[in-house]
């Protein structure tokens, strides 16, 4: 089917990895010729239950015996995306009580910019360099890459960076400032934590003149860094939190969460200030209600922090320089880019997922799902260590 997929299939890069699915269950991932591989990635950071997680499951049959799509967003009572807004609600701190459910991370990160802009009535947006909120014309605006921005051109004006982690750069942020939006930890460019209180510093700098603070929670949030919000460990709160990725259980799905007052902005002055026709899909609602609930019922966040230190343990080798990132958002970095894509490819072979970062050549990303095995983790990262032996 190789061929098939190249030819009928748009394509994201020139060379795709184009291994056939058969099926997935828990860590691993089957190809057609019912070979497994252990998945370190989770669909990047996607699969937070791993595959076909039972509940998840059951919860998807449930709702498609029920009803599928009714009606546009906002427009009826559908009780999945009811539950699981209320849910969301209760697990973030006030006034963070509104969600607007959607299709994907980019999709919430576009929503999030209407809606700091309509708030404000201010139209500046300042964004992070090395910054990745996705791939749609807004969200790609935000990024400072030029590389890639530059064949896009022109896109949404108003939009200037600031460098992560620099508190020296927060004079920029100013009464003409709709909303700085960053990402909790940065993703694409090395899974770089805050320092020195740097977000609270943002957020103080934000209320100070009366701008919008967006943090863009798509990889750390639901559970994957040991809070379920990765914004926990570092002492701030956004006006506006966007999700995605974990938060769908393998379904697809964004949100972005804010206050009532701000995000009832959207719904007048225009009418359908944004609108969406799936968002909100209730078999999505459904998948993803149950990844939460099971995410915060069981020990799973706090685990994800113990997998952490066996990962580090395990991981030890001279050619492995560093490993950033926090609880099961990991990046480990190697001498050189060519050492980490021979590594990466290798593995496949050897049954390992690993993959790439986007601005950041030298390092394997290492996002597992939170439900991986101990002995899966000391597997996954012996074959590693066997690679780096031989090359």
């Amino acid at each position: 089917m190789k061929a098939e997929f190249i030819k009928y299939q748009a394509q994201t890069t020139p060379h795709p990895l184009a291994m056939e699915i058969s099926h997935a269950k828990g860590s691993y991932i089957y190809d057609s010729n019912k070979k497994a591989y252990l998945d370190f990635v989770a669909g990047v950071s996607a699969c937070s239950l791993g595959h076909s997680h039972p509940k998840v499951v059951k919860a998807i049959k449930t709702q498609v015996d029920q009803y599928l799509h009714v009606m546009v967003y906002g427009e009826y009572v559908q009780k999945p995306a009811v539950e699981l807004s209320k849910l969301l609600a209760k697990h973030l701190p006030e006034p963070l009580e509104s969600t607007y459910l959607v299709n994907s991370g980019t999709e919430a990160i576009e929503g999030s910019i209407k809606l700091a802009r309509r708030y404000t009535g201010r139209s500046e947006i300042i964004a992070a360099k090395n910054a990745y909120h996705g791939n749609t014309m807004g969200s790609l605006s935000l990024m400072d890459y030029e590389e890639r921005k530059k064949p896009f051109l022109p896109l949404i004006p108003d939009i200037k960076h600031i460098a992560f982690n620099l508190e020296s750069d927060l004079h920029k942020i100013t009464e003409n400032t709709a909303a700085v939006i960053l990402e909790t930890i940065q993703g694409g460019a090395g899974f770089i934590e805050p320092t020195n209180n740097y977000l609270t510093k943002v957020q103080a700098r934000c209320h100070q003149v009366g701008a919008v603070f967006i943090l863009d929670e798509i990889q750390p949030g639901i559970g994957r860094t040991g809070k379920l919000f990765g914004f926990e460990n570092y002492n701030c709160q956004p006006d506006i939190v966007v999700t995605g990725k974990g938060l769908g259980g393998g379904l697809p799905i964004g949100a972005f969460t804010a206050s009532k007052e701000m995000m009832d902005t959207l719904s007048d002055n225009p009418k359908l200030g944004h609108i969406t026709t799936f968002g909100g899909n209730p078999v999505i609602a459904a998948a993803a209600l149950a990844t939460l609930k099971e995410i915060t019922e069981s020990n799973l966040i706090s685990e994800t922090l113990e997998k952490e230190q066996l990962i580090r343990k395990h991981l030890q080798h001279k050619r492995i320089k560093e490993i950033r990132g926090r609880g099961l958002m990991l990046a480990a970095f190697t001498d050189n880019a060519e050492l980490t894509n021979e590594v990466i490819l290798q593995a496949q072979n050897k049954g390992l997922i690993l993959f790439w970062l986007l601005f950041e050549p030298k390092a394997i990303r290492i996002t597992p799902p939170l439900t991986i095995s101990n002995d899966e983790i000391i597997e996954g990262c012996r074959i590693i260590t066997s690679i780096l032996d031989k090359i």
